[in-house]
């Protein structure tokens, strides 16, 4: 059996386009019709936009299936899309609709899961490929076993990390669907291969930018850790918030730019 189960799948057009549900929001009154952003952070960390309204702030532009802001910015270019839940199909279809609204480049934000020893709760990933286990990518593009992240993307959220002070490593990151379906031999796979950590949507969102022509990547901060078969939830709370935030304002600092 192939997947998807007609093969042939990624030379058929899709039935509802992202630009039609678009406008189906914007006739009821649900996203503002001033949207000018080139440039969008998708972040899976719930209430890491709220926490630092103080030091960024925001403009309301609707509501997605998550809550769309405007980043009031020098640059005035960056949207952020949060409060939407977890996974590669709501992150794929949130992708969708931001590049249908103008968005050229794409940055997640997100927590992941530690694969090697030497990743300590906090540490910062920036992502150089996904590794393509979930469902999601497969329905945008033929099959392989991972995707590149846009490396002039990547090395900018990189760069400017580093110049913040931050230690930053780029590298793989594995995508799955099935977090309760991690198994040790999975786990020693991927580490001995030199993937550094496990998410569950980054494949899904490289997928939909290539499939639709525009850049992406992501960044992970490390929370809990399966190294060597072994579930460790994260000790370092104050470690994950701190790096969250640096990378939260990196990637609108690099979004920002000309």
């Amino acid at each position: 059996m192939s997947y998807p189960n007609l093969p042939e799948k990624h030379g058929f057009a899709a039935i509802v386009e992202p630009g039609a549900m678009i406008a189906h929001r914007r006739r009821g009154g649900r996203v503002a019709s001033d949207a000018p952003f080139s440039g969008a952070i998708i972040c899976l960390q719930r209430g890491l936009p709220e926490r630092l309204r103080w030091r960024v702030r925001l403009r309301r532009l609707g509501r997605l299936m998550g809550d769309l802001y405007a980043v009031r910015s020098p640059g005035g270019r960056v949207a952020v899309l949060t409060g939407f839940g977890l996974g590669a199909p709501i992150v794929a279809a949130q992708a969708e609709e931001l590049i249908a609204l103008g968005a050229s480049r794409l940055i997640s934000v997100a927590l992941a899961g530690g694969i090697v020893a030497d990743l300590e709760p906090g540490a910062i990933i920036v992502a150089r490929a996904a590794i393509r286990d979930e469902g999601t990518s497969y329905h945008y593009l033929p099959p392989a076993e991972e995707i590149a992240s846009d490396p002039v993307l990547s090395m900018a959220v990189a760069d400017t990390l580093t110049r913040a002070g931050c230690s930053v490593r780029v590298g793989r990151i594995w995508s799955t669907d099935a977090p309760y379906r991690e198994t040790r031999e999975e786990v020693e796979h991927w580490a001995a291969a030199g993937v550094l950590a496990v998410d569950m949507e980054l494949a899904a969102l490289l997928a939909v930018a290539q499939r639709r022509g525009v850049r992406a990547t992501g960044a992970v901060v490390v929370g809990d850790s399966l190294a060597g078969g072994a579930w460790r939830p994260p000790a370092r709370l104050e470690a994950m918030e701190r790096s969250l935030e640096a990378v939260y304002r990196a990637a609108i600092a690099v979004l920002d730019a000309p």
